[in-house]
């Protein structure tokens, strides 16, 4: 009996287990449509999760920080989960119609099974996949390059005391060296040089550092230039006190041996202060400096002092002539000699040999170099500033004396108002010179055309230095020559005051006597009192911490002939000052980078205003409609990059959908603008005269995508359009459109290029930006913009070719493809395999920066790619290292020039 009960028992439990599992079994497939329905919704939490990661990962990047490996085998993870759950969606249909009875049961009772429990499991993976995915860091900064190549203009003359610095620079008992000499003479050049060099020769050093110091510096300043070098350039570490600086900058600049290249300094710089380890003897770092004074580099103790002197008589002539040309020196007998002697007037200064010897370049005349002799012989004796001024300004002001005409000199002194080492953008130049009335006022279009080729002639003098192709400089010796030619000899009253570290507006005694005045790049926060100015024409307030509730209401009454107000990246700044409407001369007003909400119709009042810059007014929402048709006499309005929607907040009417406003600007000639929805696209694309003065067309849709649905953007002829930024998630394709005997044509890629190339639709396209745009595949239009510069493309998903294969066949001799292009950069990419099917020469090409672009085999670079010049290639490692080359000269060509993130 008790075997049989044992039996009995051991049947029941056996039937129950195999009734639990049969029952379990069955909830695979009875519970198949509510378990496919829980892993969609699963796997939609876990896509949203994986965007969010994605737009942390690309903000990081940004930041020049690399993303962490276990982030990155998380997103590869969620990809290949994503696409294993989309099947299992794709395949759920045909298992759910196989059930039968209700959904109890199935036709196929073991497929269904199968595929239940699969469903199952792959909800409980996603799930686990999100709980991974919850990162506290998704990034960490990335150590920045040991050296950073600059550019350089060749040392003619300056190779023996290079070698010298070089000598000493390797020998473990020099420490601190210090270069000094007058302006212009080299000095730049030949730090320059060595800190390429560095980059260039095997050395022993961990980090070499350069910092431009220049007048009026401060240790913050210092800091923050060093910080950057060193991985430091958050904004939590900005705003830290100086101290606090110090002791970051200390703690990793201990730890290595370093090169410091601090470049015009004017008076000590306290190391200590700054955070510096003091270089000594045996320790193996070293600093570098250049100075205009002796005393500096006793103040700096500096052992080695080595004096950067003008170039010996034969270098000097051979500097010269490289400047002047064959071509003019063999032009007549007589001029080659002539030549000789106005070189010898230069006394040996690199700069004054250079500025002079363009300037002299297209003179083929006797008669014409006698000239020139005769009035630097002269100048010498000006004697009227002690000093660098007394020896060097008299020679540079011979190309100011041969300036054409009075226009050009004023527009050339005008670039003295800006900050030391400033760039200053080409097209906001050209706005000042227009407002203050440089420039001919019977024609708006001629206006900017002559703006340009002033700073062609500027540039081709040496009296400005071209940056890239949207901006130059003025050197900093020819600078302090303009100030002293506008207040010593033209008389025109400038007060010049940038980067001085100023809280408040200087204490003037006799306001009435100024033209001009800077105070950019201070920390001015508020303005008091009424100043009575009545010539006052420019007032320069640019990048100080302006509040409005500390401007007073009658600072600017009195200012009844202010022509120019720059109040720029004044990020404080939430309201317009109320006596600015009493402004009525102005004829410039930028309030671009300012925290600015609205414009008051106020301003009304303003109605000879000719430019109106609003770019970077993130936080603008209304531009009264009557406003803007009340300024009548506006030819240049920039309002790209804002918060603004060109449709709906320019009269605050969200039907608006026209902008029939900036139409009837009948003077309007240079644009940018912002574009948000569907409606403002559409009523832009219709308007051929706002298409031809357009420089800038950001298509950036709000947080609500559902206003633009556009999936294939035409492009229209745009011969003025430089800025080009584009983010839309619904857009699948970019076409161009030309004209054709009245007519607009979509263009095909394979389309003869040679006939759209030759109507120069987009020939001055400069910079490119396409982000976030998911459904775009290539961006092949791009071969019809001949001088793009910068070319950005990030967060394009499904982006397999930069330049499809069909436009590379499209492609005719008539078009060179990145002729001009400096810098390419490619963020998060996925799918993308190729930037262009051949290896392309780049003869301009700076930087190539990729990042998550792991299907990315080969860049499209030769041997023969750099001709002589070294392009910078940062990466990631394990990218670098997979990338295939067409031959392994290729590879040894560029193996120096990759840094990694």
């Amino acid at each position: 009996m008790g075997n049989c009960l044992s039996f009995s028992i051991s049947v029941d439990q056996a039937v129950s287990r195999s009734w639990d599992c049969a029952a379990g079994q069955a909830r695979y497939i009875c519970k198949l449509e509510q378990n496919r329905q829980a892993l969609e919704a699963e796997a939609k939490r876990l896509t949203e999760q994986r965007d969010d990661v994605n737009r942390r990962v690309l903000l990081a990047e940004e930041q020049l920080m690399e993303p962490l490996k276990k982030v990155e085998g998380w997103l590869e993870r969620v990809e290949k989960e994503i696409k294993e759950v989309e099947q299992i969606i794709e395949d759920a249909p045909a298992q759910i119609n196989n059930l039968c009875l209700g959904g109890y049961f199935s036709k196929s009772c073991c497929s269904s099974y199968k595929f239940g429990k699969r469903v199952v499991q792959k909800t409980r993976d996603v799930a686990n996949l999100r709980t991974e995915g919850d990162f506290l860091d998704v990034a960490e900064r990335c150590p920045p390059p040991s050296v950073v190549v600059r550019p350089s203009e060749p040392t003619v003359g300056l190779e023996s005391t290079f070698d010298k610095v070089w000598a000493w620079l390797t020998d473990e008992d020099s420490n601190i060296i210090g270069l000094y000499g007058m302006g212009g003479v080299g000095k730049t050049t030949l730090l320059n040089h060595i800190n390429n060099e560095l980059g260039r020769r095997r050395n022993n050093f961990d980090i070499v550092i350069w910092a431009t110091v220049s007048k009026n510096h401060t240790v913050e300043k210092v800091q923050d230039e060093i910080g950057r070098k060193i991985g430091y350039s958050d904004q939590r570490w900005k705003q830290k006190s100086y101290d606090e600086k110090a002791t970051d900058i200390l703690a990793v600049l201990s730890k290595k041996k370093f090169v410091l290249l601090l470049d015009d300094i004017w008076e000590r710089v306290d190391l200590v202060k700054v955070g510096i380890p003091i270089p000594r003897q045996g320790h193996g770092s070293k600093l570098i400096f250049t100075t205009r004074s002796l005393d500096v580099c006793g103040q700096m103790e500096a052992p080695k002092k080595i004096m950067v002197d003008c170039l010996a008589p034969e270098k000097a002539w051979e500097l010269f002539q490289t400047k002047v040309g064959e071509e003019t020196l063999d032009s007549h007998p007589q001029i080659r000699g002539l030549a000789k002697e106005v070189a010898e007037e230069c006394k040996g200064l690199p700069l004054a040999l250079i500025t002079i010897g363009r300037a002299m370049s297209s003179k083929k005349t006797p008669e014409q170099w006698e000239y020139a002799k005769r009035i630097l012989r002269r100048s010498v004796a000006y004697q009227v500033l002690p000093g660098i001024r007394k020896e060097v300004y008299p020679l540079l002001k011979f190309s100011y004396d041969n300036l054409p005409d009075d226009k050009l000199k004023s527009c050339f002194l005008y670039g003295a108002l800006f900050p030391e080492d400033c760039l200053i953008t080409k097209c906001e130049l050209i706005d000042y010179w227009i407002a203050d009335g440089f420039l001919d006022e019977n024609d708006s279009i001629c206006d900017r055309n002559e703006g340009h080729n002033i700073i062609f002639t500027l540039l081709g003098l040496s009296l400005l230095e071209e940056v890239d192709v949207e901006h130059v400089k003025m050197h900093d010796v020819i600078r302090d020559m303009a100030l002293w030619i506008a207040s010593e000899i033209e008389k025109e009253k400038y007060i010049v005051e940038t980067s001085a570290e100023l809280t408040e507006a200087p204490e003037i005694e006799n306001w009435g006597m100024i033209k001009r005045l800077s105070l950019m790049n201070n920390k001015i926060q508020g303005l008091r009192g009424t100043p009575d100015c009545p010539d006052l024409l420019t007032l320069f307030l640019e990048n100080n911490d302006l509040e409005s509730m500390r401007l007073a209401k009658e600072f600017f009454q009195n200012m009844v002939s202010l022509t120019v107000l720059n109040l720029s990246n004044n990020t404080h700044l939430t309201e317009l000052p109320v006596g600015i409407s009493n402004l009525v001369s102005l004829q410039c007003l930028n309030i671009s980078g300012t925290g600015i909400k609205e414009l008051p119709m106020e301003l009304s009042s303003l109605s000879k205003l000719k430019c109106l810059n609003l770019e970077m007014t993130f936080n603008l929402e209304t531009v009264p409609e009557k406003l803007i048709y009340g300024f009548s006499r506006l030819q240049v309005l920039r309002m790209g990059w804002t918060g603004l929607d060109a449709s709906r907040a320019i009269n605050g009417n969200i039907s608006f959908s026209r902008l029939e406003c900036l139409e009837c600007l009948k003077y309007l000639n240079a644009l940018t603008i912002t574009i948000c929805n569907d409606s403002a696209l559409e009523g832009f694309l219709s308007s051929h005269r706002l298409q031809g003065c357009t420089e800038g067309l950001c298509i950036h849709p709000p947080k609500d995508d559902s206003l633009f649905s556009q999936k294939t953007l035409c492009l229209p002829p745009m011969k003025r359009l430089k800025y080009l930024s584009l983010e839309s998630t619904s857009m699948e394709e970019v076409k161009i459109e030309w004209e054709e005997e009245g007519r607009r044509i979509q263009t095909p890629y394979d389309f003869q290029t040679s006939v759209i190339a030759s109507e120069r639709n987009f020939y001055n396209l400069w910079m490119v930006d396409i982000r976030s745009c998911p459904n775009l595949k290539d961006i092949t239009w791009i071969i019809w913009a001949p001088n793009l510069g910068n070319l950005s493309v990030s967060g394009c998903r499904r982006m397999e070719e930069i330049i499809s294969e069909g436009g590379v066949a499209a492609m005719t001799g008539d078009l060179t493809l990145f002729e001009k292009l400096q810098n390419l950069n490619l963020f998060s990419l996925p799918e993308l395999k190729s930037i262009h099917r051949f290896a392309l020469s780049f003869p301009c090409l700076v930087a190539i920066g990729v990042a998550d672009c792991p299907k990315l085999r080969k860049i499209p670079l030769s041997s023969n790619s750099a001709k002589g010049r070294r392009i910078i290639i940062t990466g990631e490692q394990q990218w670098w290292n997979e990338l295939e080359w067409e031959d392994e000269s290729a590879r040894d060509t560029f193996l120096p020039s990759f840094q990694p993130w």
